[in-house]
């Protein structure tokens, strides 16, 4: 009963939608993601029976990769267009966005697992696979302080997600205690997988003479923030900006090409000059956080000084290099406390970090995926 119950009230909330929706399926932030997950005549359903796994965005994507690897074959959905272009790196991977709710019924296909990233709790995700014969994981899952209590609103849902949740991996104690709250049964602490995913890098940038300050993810208007504090601090740091969002490219672009005119400075785009070689930079391509890091003196860490929630600072950290955070960072707790040296500050004081001396950041935990690779393994190859 409660499952057509479920199903009835998406449905309706869906048609109720559709106009609003249209419109979003022609700008370029969604003209990919929102056609294949809302009208899935335009999303084939997978080809074969493998395992499925399922991340949300970019982050949990490439936090996959040392689980995907040991496999010679997977399916993997994603949710977001920056989460599909991660994916797509993945040769062994055939890689669908995963479909609104009420379309899982007729798209999802029998698999030998089902596996799914973090918080990514959809009701009918997982009954629908364990009905066509799936085994059903929940890996590296975590509940933050911030939604924990959204949750329990909704215990009435959460319980009946965890009845078909076969096996939940946590990344701390505290994650697996308020997971059993909601429900989840056999739950195992691990730890935090992206521990796993050391940075691959190709040298695709070389090393400039100055000192490089790298605002990452940065979200609006964090770009002037920082912009604006690098200026006041008077360093001979070049300034590397990436946004968090491609969409966001030409209006930051704006920015920093207006700002470097009036300033008297030299600016570039990456796309465009394939190296850093100005005083301002804005990084328009995706996929090269890491390469940038990776030539980085500096990194100030975006999504964290506006209320997004933060981003994970388990990347730069891997190169050892002084980060600077604001607090804004509820989504990401459990990544932040991996990290040891990461500057919490409020956005006021980035002027005086950027000049101060700072100790390099450092990864200071590990986890352990043994016992979730076993156990996929114990499913997949029937032991």
């Amino acid at each position: 009963m409660f499952r057509y119950l479920y199903t009835f009230v998406l449905a309706v909330a869906y048609l109720a939608a559709v106009p609003f929706l249209l419109p979003l399926g022609f700008k370029k932030r969604y003209k990919r993601s929102l056609w294949a997950r809302f009208f899935p005549v335009f999303n084939e359903r997978f080809k074969e029976p493998s395992i499925h796994f399922h991340a949300c965005s970019l982050g949990e994507t490439k936090a996959l990769k040392p689980l995907i690897e040991r496999f010679e074959r997977i399916n993997l959905s994603v949710i977001t267009q920056t989460g599909y272009e991660a994916a797509k790196e993945y040769k062994n991977a055939e890689v669908r966005y995963l479909p609104f709710e009420i379309f899982l019924y007729r798209w999802l296909i029998p698999q030998k697992a089902l596996v799914v990233m973090e918080a990514e709790l959809w009701y009918l995700l997982f009954f629908l696979s364990k009905r066509k014969g799936a085994v059903t994981f929940l890996i590296n899952a975590r509940i933050s302080d911030r939604s924990f209590s959204s949750y329990k609103r909704f215990s009435f849902l959460y319980r009946r997600v965890f009845e078909n949740v076969d096996y939940v991996f946590a990344q701390s104690e505290l994650d697996a205690a308020r997971l059993r709250e909601l429900g989840a049964k056999r739950v195992e602490v691990v730890g935090n997988i992206k521990l796993l995913s050391k940075p691959s890098v190709k040298g695709l940038y070389e090393k400039p003479a100055r000192k490089v300050l790298v605002a990452a993810s940065t979200h609006d208007p964090e770009e002037e923030m920082i912009l604006d504090a690098w200026l006041k601090s008077g360093t001979d740091y070049m300034l590397v900006v990436v946004p968090r969002h491609p969409e966001r490219f030409e209006e930051v672009d704006l920015l920093l090409k207006e700002t470097a005119e009036r300033e008297s400075l030299k600016y570039c785009k990456i796309s465009e000059s394939g190296a850093l070689k100005a005083d301002i930079v804005l990084v328009d391509k995706m996929g090269v956080l890491n390469e940038i890091y990776s030539v980085a003196d500096r990194v100030i860490l975006g999504g964290s000084f506006v209320p997004v929630g933060g981003h994970n600072p388990l990347e730069p950290a891997f190169f050892k290099v002084p980060i600077i955070s604001g607090k804004e960072i509820f989504n990401q707790k459990e990544s932040y406390s991996y990290v040891k040296n990461i500057y919490l500050i409020e956005p006021r004081r980035l002027s005086e970090y950027i000049k101060a001396e700072l100790v390099p950041a450092e990864i200071r935990a590990e986890a352990n995926i043994g016992p979730l690779v076993d156990r996929i393994e114990d499913v997949v190859y029937g032991r």
